[in-house]
């Protein structure tokens, strides 16, 4: 059911003709079973059609050529935008603006903050476009890590990763998403934690069935709820924009009243706002599997991040013009608010919204986490069972499947408001290190190499 792609056995990542990472070998050829046979004339085998015919270890029934099991190219343009905006728009817009009014204590300088931190992603994201297409394999800081500083960094960054960071923060989402898919049905009190915990775990199940079972499935179900949020968006824009239209403009036309924030109150909302555009860097984790990446990878983060940096600066208009500062930061989920505020009968339709939201983000996130443990595995840094894919669906199930190690999260977890809390310090641990790390390599890759070379797994 599934075969072994082999590790490199240098410190960079090489190619066969499949674009397939595999073990750089000149005396042997990958074997159907992942291991590896010696040179000289192969060995005969039989043809199961009964026809006698004798074919090739690795030929399929009806194929004069070997074909090796790898991960292919599926993703196009809107494949790579829509897993960048379907991961980066979460729950943090439906809950972040209250938290930043509350660090910043101005309409204006949250506003700021939330613009700044789009343009940080961008340049962040920018980077990464240039290092993904100088190294067309998957696995984002890890492959670099291995590129700039060598196998120990990498091997690190691996582990936290595998361990700790990409389990959690698939954890965290899920609850955010039974919290509000409860919500929708239970109104008159707060939700059940065990009956949110149990929501979570089935929307994990869930989406590690989609994405083990087909490729093309998993990327279908992030496409389809992308574009639910953002019928979502266009919704709240929609109605703030009617609130504008009748005068309620009082809230932002002055702005800027109200004292300075200091230097930690600025630090901490970036980190509440950053955790809303937290998601930029997923693409990079499906290098091998977009359509020639070169073109499609920067034009997804040209195309992706700006969306939805306009997306949130629209969005937190709309907020402003249907309610004041001061209930948006005595709100718990201030989309829930508007949508009580300006929906009527049908305000249920943002908790909904949200749900699909962090559904989708969900899916994005394991979708790319599981090409981080298949990456790192196929070089001998993580179990070797990770480095497997399976034969006829060509999904690395077994590094979708490791991350359910973390399920105790949702056991231990209150599944309450101060989630996000967690989400600040896995924003803190994750992106920005990786982010820094990651333009520091970039910035020894060009004065090593005298330059941005781009070098392609499939040559």
């Amino acid at each position: 059911m599934y075969q072994h792609v082999q590790p490199n056995n240098t410190n960079h990542i090489h190619a066969n003709g499949h674009n397939v990472p595999t073990k750089a070998t000149s005396n042997g050829t990958m074997c159907a079973n992942g291991s590896l046979g010696t040179e000289g004339p192969e060995a005969p085998e039989t043809d199961s059609s009964g026809t006698g015919r004798m074919r090739k270890p690795l030929e399929r029934n009806g194929s004069t050529q070997n074909h090796a099991v790898h991960l292919e190219r599926r993703l196009g343009l809107f494949s790579g935008v829509a897993l960048i905006v379907g991961t980066m728009i979460g729950s943090g817009i439906f809950v972040s603006p209250s938290g930043l009014l509350v660090r910043t204590g101005s309409v204006g300088v949250s506003f700021i903050i939330w613009l700044a931190c789009g343009v940080l992603s961008l340049l962040g994201a920018l980077a990464y476009a240039e290092l993904g297409t100088m190294n067309t394999s998957s696995g984002a800081e890890w492959a670099y890590f291995m590129d700039a500083y060598g196998p120990a960094p990498a091997f690190l960054f691996s582990w936290v990763s595998t361990l700790v960071l990409k389990p959690s923060q698939m954890a965290i989402i899920c609850l955010s998403f039974a919290q509000y898919a409860v919500e929708a049905f239970v109104t008159e009190c707060d939700p059940p934690r065990g009956v949110v915990k149990m929501v979570a775990l089935v929307a994990i199940v869930m989406i590690l069935f989609v994405n083990c079972y087909s490729v093309n499935l998993g990327m279908t179900v992030q496409n389809v709820f992308t574009a639910a949020k953002l019928v979502a968006v266009v919704v709240v824009i929609c109605g703030g924009a009617w609130k504008l239209m009748q005068g309620n403009t009082q809230h932002l036309s002055n702005a800027f009243n109200g004292p300075m924030p200091n230097v930690g109150a600025i630090a901490t909302a970036f980190y509440t706002g950053l955790w809303a555009y937290d998601g930029w860097n997923n693409l990079n984790y499906v290098t091998e599997e977009i359509k020639n990446p070169s073109k499609n990878l920067p034009r997804s983060i040209i195309i992706g991040i700006p969306l939805v940096t306009l997306c949130y600066a629209l969005i937190n208009i709309s907020y402003l013009a249907a309610m004041s500062p001061q209930e948006m930061i005595e709100s718990e989920a201030v989309a829930v608010t508007f949508g009580n505020r300006i929906l009527g009968a049908l305000a249920w339709l943002m908790p909904l919204s949200v749900t699909i939201s962090t559904f989708g983000s969900a899916n994005g996130t394991l979708f790319a986490a599981g090409r981080l443990c298949f990456a790192a595995s196929r070089e001998g840094h993580l179990l070797d069972i990770l480095s497997y894919v399976h034969v006829r669906r060509l999904t690395p199930a077994p590094g979708l499947i490791f991350h359910l190690h973390r399920l105790d999260i949702l056991r231990r977890s209150d599944a309450g408001p101060d989630r996000d809390a967690l989400h600040q310090t896995q924003l803190s641990s994750a992106l920005q290190g990786a982010d820094h790390h990651s333009r520091c390599g970039l910035g020894h890759l060009r004065v090593s190499r005298g330059g941005t070379h781009i070098r392609d797994p499939a040559r």
